[in-house]
């Protein structure tokens, strides 16, 4: 268990983090678990891979690529020992090998949206979206990207680092700053932690107010996501756990005050209504078909779960 309980560790401290890498993460100690632990029979195998799961699942609230992940991993119907360890390992693999070419996918789908000489701006630290902008950039189209620095983590510091060694021109902005630029912006081009049936987005705090300076200005504004994003539960009306970090992310000395508290939403939900497209590896939709992705992708066994 000292594994899972590190991915974790990692996890919540954010030293694993995006919603991609968190899934994948997930899936991976899972399978690792399955492999090393030694338990007394097969129902004592499949109550300690429970477990495993469960603990996992509490990590960050928000995320559905986690609960998804780990759904699609320990779905197996094994009758002896051998059979689960080999069920879960080829469950875990084959995760991780779509993600991978998930990413690759929605960079071929969601480059053709952006033009020779564009201006994208992103949000945050998103392999999807990054997967898009880097594929435009490396099919010739010359770019300039502004990210923002995405408080109060600062992934966006990640996402410039990332820009900066492909090569793409690339400027830094405050949070605050999204509508100064966005007349500039021909493009905006986010990632998703959770993207609900009606086409709703969960994102990064940060997000909404992106999105809605982009509507104001008449800019794009898409979507990149991999359909493991998509949630099931929200079909019956499941409200997606909002995650409050510490408040230590954002004031680190708060205990001096006598008076003051500090929130620390994690994520914003962003209106379908403000979004013009969702780039997934199947195809690009309109929000309106979120409904439709969960069906094809996540399966209807999963929409039973929620019955």
């Amino acid at each position: 268990m000292n594994q899972v309980l590190d991915t974790c560790t990692k996890i919540r401290s954010m030293e694993i983090r995006g919603a991609g890498r968190i899934a994948t993460a997930a899936a991976a100690s899972l399978r690792d678990f399955s492999q090393a632990v030694q338990p007394k029979s097969l129902d004592d195998f499949n109550s300690q891979m429970k477990e495993a799961a469960d603990t996992l699942l509490k990590t960050r609230p928000t995320a559905v690529s986690l609960s998804n992940a780990i759904r699609m991993v320990m779905k197996y119907d094994a009758q002896d020992l051998d059979s689960a360890r080999k069920a879960i390992a080829l469950n875990a693999n084959r995760f991780i090998e779509i993600s991978e070419k998930a990413l690759e996918r929605i960079g071929q789908i969601g480059s053709r949206r952006i033009k020779d000489g564009s201006v994208v701006l992103t949000h945050c630290n998103s392999l999807a979206a990054l997967s898009v902008i880097s594929t435009a950039h490396k099919s010739g189209k010359k770019i300039k990207v502004i990210a923002t620095e995405s408080r109060p983590r600062y992934q966006g510091i990640t996402t410039i680092g990332m820009l900066d060694k492909m090569g793409i021109e690339t400027e830094l902005i405050v949070d605050s700053a999204v509508r100064s630029v966005m007349n500039e912006v021909d493009l905006v081009v986010v990632g998703a932690d959770v993207i609900t049936a009606n086409g709703t987005l969960v994102n990064k705090i940060g997000t909404a107010q992106i999105a809605l300076c982009a509507h104001e200005a008449r800019t794009s504004f898409i979507v990149a996501a991999e359909t493991y994003k998509f949630s099931p539960q929200t079909i019956l009306g499941e409200l997606v756990t909002i995650e409050e970090r510490e408040s230590a992310e954002v004031l680190a000395d708060v205990s001096r005050y006598s008076h003051v508290k500090v929130r620390n939403p994690a994520f914003d939900v962003t209106p379908h209504q403000y979004i013009d497209l969702i780039c997934t590896e199947v195809r690009a939709i309109p929000p309106e078909m979120s409904y439709q992705i969960i069906r094809e992708r996540l399966g209807w066994e999963m929409d039973k779960e929620c019955r």
